[in-house]
């Protein structure tokens, strides 16, 4: 049966369209099964009808032609029930319906299971035999395993437009998909799709018959594509820093690495011609980084093809995408490279959506840099049906309006109005502090990795760097970055900051996040080796990053040095001991350092009980509220299937962080929070209830805050948070502080979604 279910599943995925899957289900389950009937109704999302849309054993002229109300008949039942019915004789149900024009009267036995994608009833599967007899539980069990199936092709079949008798003639569905937000705001425009005229893997082998020829040519794409990529970066000179053009210098990295360029060579000198060479070349790299378990650096798979495809429409003579750019224009794409990205001027550019990609793709941290909305890993984007189609782009919410009601745009227009105009008055807070009406300052610090961040950061007003991530220089290289290397990295960050306080922590890569150059593969690497339990098992990595955090500072005095995944007091004793060991090795050297403030990033449940110890050994604490929420509620918010269950205002999440806050303050630990959390007008109210002192949030969220800070007593935050410690639901949690916001003139900062 599991074969059978296997090869039903390949023909259902290979299907022209959703009517041809459904006419194969239900003609393979009607022979698998020897049944005599095998049906499929969909739900009219119009109508709310159910629709017989595909039968194999009825008369096939009912099709399109035969409705249910929701309430009626036994599929109805199938429906409400959101379970099987197996029936012996069906025509005995009172709530059985007969049908004349089916030619159903012949058959008795009746079993229904439902269709059914994230909660949503699509439809319901049946099947009939006249002679009265109960389904097989073996039978019983291959109807739900293929309605369940049968669920994903209709979900995408909606998306796509390829419900055909339910979508007016395959008009796309107005019903807006979901994605993952990669870039905040929103945006309303017509799509025009990315896509790459060559076919690297099309390539066929064949024979070099000029081989130097062959290695000419193949160099000569490779400078011209080196020039494509120097042009691209120059064009995003005056919008994005020096640092946002390192995701260039990777790529000129990716054109000039041994692996490729002496790769492709050899195989030219083996027998292949130079485009079958290159796909060759590609092909391996892509498959290195496609098995990665860390979703950015699975992203550089989608940079790699991206390179390969630009050398070969070069070897092709291929002229390119010529296609003018207008305004308002949405780029959509299965997958988007940052080189794609660039080459749409950016006053043209209003929005991205991509079937494919996430938060950490190349793409997106350039639309964050740009202040362009974007939504990722948008699944059941029908890409190839899009162009200059109108897109509503919801970076807040991750979601994608295909061709909007008038209700939509008219609801998203005023949000845009709304938007603009709260970004105006917001300016106004620039330079106050972020202070209550009752005197109780807070904190505002900006979380930062490239040095764009940097720039705006400064430009913010901010009281200083409250996360800046490490990473970033080790895996934009090939190799591990020297002390020396590092150490220009961080004075960069530090020196813009004096006296502000900069926090960096340290290297956080490893298990989910494994660098190029260093893989780790593991069976579950959110629970693996990573953070400072990589860094402490390689003590020469960690020691060179401390040594040239400690050596950027001399003369800066502004840093603050973070451990990230501390999970016990002794790996904090342990990293500790080795920062003072950089320190005293510096030392020694003649080099004049000093002993930073150290702290430790909360995000592991045991630390939350382990705080008490914690704060006695540190000078500051920060709850990274992303990862501390996923691993409570064991949710990763990156996968569409489960991301509506990831909620900061779960009681659970809430009850930790209090905990925190309450356990460091006996020991006089600073306490802040860094992550969305932070940058939430709503979680705002109840973080300082319960007495954060400091908030490192994306600097777009930063004057927002401060507003919300600047509008609240503490005393009416602390009666906000008491009131949310006795609601059982975070719905019924953000609703009160919704309100409370919308009481204190702050409507602009709420906003639908969650």
């Amino acid at each position: 049966m599991l074969q059978t279910l296997h090869s039903i599943v390949q023909e259902v995925n290979a299907a022209r369209g959703l009517d041809h899957a459904l006419n194969i289900i239900v003609k393979r389950v009607a022979e698998t099964t020897h049944v005599d009937v095998c049906s499929v109704y969909l739900v009219d999302p119009d109508t709310q009808e159910y629709v017989l849309m595909a039968t194999r054993g009825l008369n096939p002229d009912a099709v399109g032609r035969v409705r249910l109300r929701l309430d009626e008949g036994l599929v109805g039942l199938v429906g409400e029930r959101k379970e099987p019915l197996n029936l012996e004789d069906a025509e005995a149900h009172p709530r059985f319906r007969y049908f004349p024009e089916t030619g159903e009267e012949r058959f008795h036995s009746f079993l229904g299971a439902p269709i059914i994608h994230f909660r949503r009833l699509l439809g319901v599967l049946v099947v009939q035999q006249a002679a009265r007899r109960r389904f097989g539980e073996e039978e019983v069990a291959f109807i739900v395993t293929m309605a369940a199936q049968l669920a994903g092709a209709i979900a995408h079949g909606e998306a796509t437009g390829t419900t055909t008798r339910l979508a007016g003639g395959g008009r796309l569905s107005r019903r807006p998909i979901t994605g993952v937000p990669g870039s905040p705001g929103v945006a309303m425009g017509r799509a025009m799709v990315a896509y790459s005229p060559a076919d690297l893997f099309a390539v066929p082998d064949r024979p070099a018959e000029d081989v130097e020829r062959e290695i000419a040519a193949f160099h000569a794409a490779l400078e011209a594509v080196k020039e494509e990529v120097k042009d691209m970066s120059s064009r995003l000179a005056d919008a994005v820093s020096a640092d946002e053009h390192s995701l260039f210098d990777v790529y000129l990295r990716m054109l000039e690495s041994d692996s490729l360029v002496k790769g492709t060579e050899q195989r030219i000198r083996d027998g292949n011609w130079a485009s079958g060479a290159l796909r060759d070349s590609i092909a391996s790299h892509v498959s290195v980084f496609d098995e990665m378990e860390d979703p950015y650096l699975r992203e550089r798979a989608g940079d790699i093809r991206d390179i390969g495809r630009r050398i070969l429409m070069r070897l092709q003579l291929d002229a390119g995408d010529q296609r003018s750019v207008p305004e308002g224009t949405v780029l959509v794409g299965e997958e988007i490279s940052a080189s794609q990205l660039a080459e749409v001027p950016t006053d043209r550019l209003v929005g991205v959506v991509t079937a494919r990609g996430s938060g950490n793709s190349h793409v997106a941290i350039l639309a964050r840099a740009l202040n362009i909305p974007a939504v990722m890993g948008v699944a059941e984007l029908p890409v190839n049906r899009l162009e200059g189609r109108e897109l509503i782009v919801d970076g807040y919410a991750g979601r994608v309006h295909i061709e909007p009601t008038p209700g939509a745009k008219k609801e998203y227009r005023r949000l845009l109005r709304e938007d603009a105009e709260l970004s105006e008055e917001l300016q106004a807070l620039r330079e106050l502090p972020a202070e209550t009406p009752c005197g109780y300052r807070v904190g505002l610090y900006a979380n930062t990795g490239l040095m764009a961040d940097i720039t705006s950061s400064l430009a913010s007003g901010c009281d200083g760097i409250g996360l800046h991530r490490t990473e970033f220089p080790f895996m934009i290289r090939e190799r591990f970055p020297g002390e020396d290397e590092q150490t220009l990295v961080y004075r960069q960050v530090l020196e813009p900051f004096v006296p502000r306080p900069v926090v960096l922590r340290t290297l956080d890569v490893g298990g989910d996040k494994p660098l190029p150059y260093f893989p780790v593969h593991e069976e579950n690497p959110f629970l693996g080796w990573r953070g400072i339990r990589l860094t402490l098992d390689h003590p020469e990595i960690f020691l060179t990053q401390l040594r040239a955090m400690l050596r950027a500072n001399a003369g800066c005095g502004n840093l603050r040095v973070m451990f990230p995944m501390i999970s016990r007091v002794a790996e904090l004793d342990e990293a500790v001991g080795l920062l003072e060991r950089a320190r005293d090795e510096l030392q020694e050297e003649g080099i004049d350092v000093e002993m930073p403030r150290v702290g430790v990033m909360i995000e592991v449940p045991s630390a939350v009980y382990e705080t008490d110890r914690l704060a006695a050994k540190v000078d500051f604490l920060s709850i990274g509220s992303n990862d501390l929420t996923q691993y409570l509620l064991a949710v990763d918010r990156n996968n569409a299937r489960v991301a509506d269950l990831y909620d900061e205002l779960h009681p659970a999440v809430l009850s930790a962080m209090n905990h925190v806050v309450q356990a460091a303050r006996p020991h006089g630990t600073t306490v802040s929070v860094c992550g969305a959390m932070a940058g939430d007008p709503v979680a705002a109210v109840l973080l300082l209830g319960m007495g954060v002192q400091g908030l490192s949030m994306s600097v777009s969220s930063l004057l927002k805050i401060k507003w919300v800070i600047r509008s609240f007593t503490r005393k009416k935050a602390r009666a906000l948070l008491e009131q949310a410690w006795s609601m059982e639901r975070s719905q019924d949690v953000r609703h009160l502080l919704n309100g409370a916001l919308e009481e204190a003139g702050l409507g602009g900062l709420v906003r639908a979604g969650k």
